[in-house]
C-alpha cells in the first residue's frame, strides 16, 4: 500500500436551511509526477491517470488503521495537478473528533493507500514510477510526505449556527514535475505501500545486525536495503561498533607437506624396542661351478650376512597455547595448529631423507653438457650399464633430481625445437614431464623432483637399495594448570638406511 501524504483540504459549512450538519472535506489526494518517500524508505511517484476515478469508493480512515474508519470518499476527479477528492465523515464520535481536529489545524493532510499494478524502477535512483494502481483507502494524517501540499480552506458549521463561519484560505505551490529517467519496465504487482512520511531512523543493535547477517540471503538483503533507505546519511565509518569483521574459513596455508623422496622409496614399519635396530643384508654370496667329474667335490663357497644398524631419530616440535586462545578463536586454532605441525613434520623427514640419500650414494659418473640431449642419453646409458654390472644384474628405473636439474630436463628439445618430453605423451616420445607435478618420465625412467635436494643433484638408480623406516606418533597435548595453557606437540621416529649402494650412480660434475 503506497501512502502519499497530504493535500489541500476544504471543510465546507452546512448549506442554509439544512437539517443535518455537513461533514465533507475536499482537497488534493495526491499530486502527479512528484516524488515522495514512503514509510518503507522507497521513493515513489504517481503519473497522471494512475489512480482510478471509478469503481469501489476508497474508505476514509484514521492514520491508515483499517480498524478506525471515519467515512467514505464520495467523489474523485483527476486533473493535470493530481487526484482531487471529496469525502464525507460519518456522524460518529470518531468522525466528529476528526472534524474538530481539522478545525484546530491538528489534522492537516491526507494520505492515499494504493496498490501499484504497473510501474517502472529507475536503475540509478531506485525510484518507482507508478502508471496504474488500485486505490483502497484515504487516511487523515497530521503530516504528509508532500511538504508542499497545504490545506487551502477550513470552514464548518451546524444547522443551529446563526451566522456562517468565515472561511480561511491557504495557498500552496506545487513542485515542478520531475523529468522521468530511463527506467526498467516492470508489470508485476507489488505489495501494498503507504506513502506516509519516513519515520525517524532507529539504529539496529549489534545483535539485530549479526542475526540478519547470519541469516543471509534475502533476509540480509532486505535488512541492508532498509538500513540504507531509512538512514541514507549513516555510513559504516559512523557505526564501527555494530559492523562485524567475519573471518572466512578455512585458514590458508601454502606450505606443502609432501614427501616426494620418501614416497619414492616407501616407508617401512619401525620396531618399537630399542634406540637402534639391525637390518641384515647379504654381502658375500655362495659360489657355484661346474663339477669337474662325477663323484668329485662341488665348488665350495660361503655366504656372509652383514648386520646393518639403523638409528632412530625423533622428529617433532611443540607450542604452548593459552586456554583463552583455544576457547575464543574462530575458526578453531587447534585444527590449524595440528595441520601445520603435520606439514612441517612431513617436510622435515623428507629433508633428512634427501640429505642422507645423496650422502650415501658413493658411485658417480661425470656429466658433459646438461643442455645437450645426446649427453643426457650418454650419461644415463653409461650409469645404467655400470649399475647392471656392479649390483649383480639390477637395472635402474628412477631419476632423482633437484629443481634446477628438473628444469634443465623440461627445457630439452630436439633438432626441430620440439620438446623432448612433451606432456601430450606421443607414442614415440622419450618421456613425459609437466611443470604441474613432481614426477613424470624421461629416457624411460621415472623422474622424482624434490626441493629438499641440494642444487645440481642428479641420481640414477633402483629405489629398493635405500630404505626409510618410520613410526608416526602424531599429536600429544598436556594441560598446564599453573599458566592456564596447553602444550601441544607433534612427534615421530624416523630413520634411513643405504642397504645397497651399488644400485645408484650420481652425476659428479653436473
Amino acid at each position: 500500500m503506497i501512502r502519499f501524504e497530504a493535500t489541500p483540504i476544504t471543510l465546507d459549512a452546512a448549506a442554509p436551511g439544512s437539517t443535518e450538519p455537513r461533514r465533507t472535506i475536499t482537497g488534493l489526494a495526491i499530486p502527479w509526477n512528484v516524488e515522495a518517500t514512503v514509510s518503507t524508505g522507497q521513493r515513489v511517484k504517481f503519473l497522471e491517470g494512475s489512480l482510478p476515478v471509478d469503481g469501489p469508493a476508497p474508505v476514509l480512515l484514521e492514520f491508515h488503521d483499517s480498524s478506525r474508519p471515519v467515512g467514505i470518499v464520495t467523489q474523485r476527479v483527476s486533473d493535470s495537478t493530481g487526484m482531487m477528492f471529496e469525502a464525507k465523515l460519518s456522524d460518529t464520535a470518531a468522525g466528529r473528533d476528526q472534524m474538530t481536529l481539522m478545525l484546530d489545524s491538528v489534522v492537516t493532510a491526507v494520505s492515499v493507500g494504493a496498490e501499484p499494478i504497473d510501474y517502472t524502477i529507475d536503475k540509478k535512483t531506485g525510484t518507482m514510477t507508478v502508471t496504474k494502481a488500485t486505490w483502497s483507502e484515504l487516511s487523515l494524517v497530521t503530516a504528509g510526505a508532500f511538504t508542499d501540499a497545504k490545506i487551502l480552506q477550513v470552514a464548518a458549521s451546524t444547522p443551529e449556527d446563526d451566522e456562517p463561519q468565515p472561511e480561511t484560505e491557504k495557498e500552496t505551490e506545487m513542485s515542478e514535475p520531475i523529468e522521468t529517467a530511463v527506467v526498467e519496465a516492470a508489470t508485476k504487482p507489488t505489495e501494498l505501500l503507504f506513502a506516509a512520511p519516513k519515520k525517524e531512523f532507529k539504529m539496529p543493535t549489534a545483535v539485530e545486525y549479526i542475526q540478519a547477517s547470519l541469516a543471509g540471503g534475502s533476509v540480509f538483503a532486505e535488512f541492508s536495503a532498509n538500513l540504507r533507505a531509512s538512514a541514507p546519511n549513516v555510513i559504516t565509518s559512523d557505526v564501527p561498533g555494530i559492523i562485524p569483521e567475519p573471518i572466512v574459513a578455512p585458514i590458508y596455508n601454502n606450505f606443502r607437506g609432501t614427501r616426494p623422496v620418501v614416497d619414492s622409496f616407501g616407508v617401512r614399519a619401525m620396531p618399537m624396542a630399542g634406540a637402534t635396530f639391525i637390518r641384515p643384508s647379504v654381502t658375500t654370496h655362495v659360489s657355484q661351478g661346474v663339477q669337474s667329474t662325477q663323484n668329485t667335490a662341488l665348488t665350495q663357497g660361503t655366504m656372509v650376512v652383514t648386520a646393518n644398524t639403523v638409528t632412530k631419530y625423533t622428529f617433532g616440535g611443540y607450542v604452548d597455547v593459552s586456554e583463552q586462545t583455544l576457547d575464543w578463536s574462530q575458526p578453531d586454532v587447534l585444527g590449524a595448529l595440528l595441520d601445520d605441525m603435520g606439514r612441517i613434520y612431513a617436510n622435515g623427514t623428507d629433508n633428512k631423507t634427501a640429505d642422507d640419500f645423496l650422502a650415501a650414494v658413493t658411485n658417480s659418473n661425470a656429466f658433459a653438457d646438461p643442455t645437450v640431449p645426446a649427453d643426457w642419453a650418454a650419461w644415463i646409458a653409461q650409469a645404467a650399464s655400470d649399475i647392471l654390472s656392479d649390483s649383480n644384474g639390477n637395472l635402474p628405473n628412477t631419476l632423482w633430481c633437484s629443481p634446477d636439474v628438473w628444469g634443465d630436463l623440461m627445457r630439452l628439445t630436439d633438432d626441430a625445437g620440439r620438446p623432448l618430453f612433451p606432456n601430450v605423451g606421443p607414442y614415440n616420445a622419450y618421456g613425459d614431464l609437466q611443470g604441474n607435478r613432481d614426477n613424470g618420465t624421461a629416457f624411460g625412467m621415472r623422474v622424482v623432483v624434490d626441493r629438499n635436494f641440494a642444487a645440481d643433484t642428479l641420481i640414477l638408480g633402483d629405489p629398493s637399495g635405500f630404505e626409510c623406516w618410520e613410526t608416526q606418533r602424531g599429536a600429544l597435548s598436556i594441560a598446564n594448570p599453573s599458566t592456564l595453557s596447553t602444550t601441544i606437540a607433534w612427534r615421530g621416529y624416523f630413520g634411513t638406511l643405504m642397504i645397497d649402494a651399488t644400485k645408484f650412480i650420481k652425476a659428479s660434475s653436473y
